[in-house]
């Protein structure tokens, strides 16, 4: 915008008074205001529509890179399920051909005896290698008390005495 300071805003001013007069002035001053007010508003109507226009151009775009975008990823989903699907025939007609074979047999009741039977032996290893004296002995926790037990447990005799008594 134009630069324009007090001074020369006076100046204006006093050469509006000699050239216009004292009597026209204030209806020419009311008319150049109406008239500056009326440009700043078509000048922020033009800013708004230029505005408007460029944020649309924006999501225009935006919108063709995001049907691209989709139409590659629906070509990959595409190619990838085909792939899927091929593998699937090919593996369908393998088992088929190799009916015979015991790769896709259910497990046998014996064979899931037996290893129902290893994981306890396995278990009773774990819990019992150590025997329990051993554990006590170097102080391996048996029993687990609460903070309250623990306190009955190490209390002093004449500390519980005094304690009973406060809460006679």
């Amino acid at each position: 915008m134009i630069d324009i300071g007090l001074t020369k805003i006076a100046l204006i001013g006093v050469v509006a008074l000699v050239v216009i007069g004292p009597e026209k002035l204030p209806q020419v001053a009311r008319l150049a205001g109406t008239l500056f007010g009326r440009a700043q508003r078509y000048m922020n109507q033009v800013k708004a529509e230029v505005g408007r226009e460029m944020e649309l151009e924006e999501l225009r775009k935006m919108q063709q890179e995001m049907q691209q975008t989709a139409s590659e990823v629906q070509q990959d989903i595409d190619e990838a399920s085909r792939t899927i699907n091929a593998a699937v025939s090919e593996a369908a007609e393998a088992a088929l051909d190799h009916s015979d074979s015991s790769s896709f047999d259910a497990p046998r009741h014996e064979h899931l005896a037996e290893k129902a039977k290893t994981f306890r032996k396995k278990k009773l290893l774990r819990s019992s290698s150590i025997p329990s004296w051993y554990k006590r002995q170097n102080g391996h926790k048996t029993r687990v008390l609460s903070a309250a037990g623990r306190v009955a447990k190490y209390r002093p005799a004449s500390a519980a005495r005094k304690s009973q008594a406060f809460f006679h």
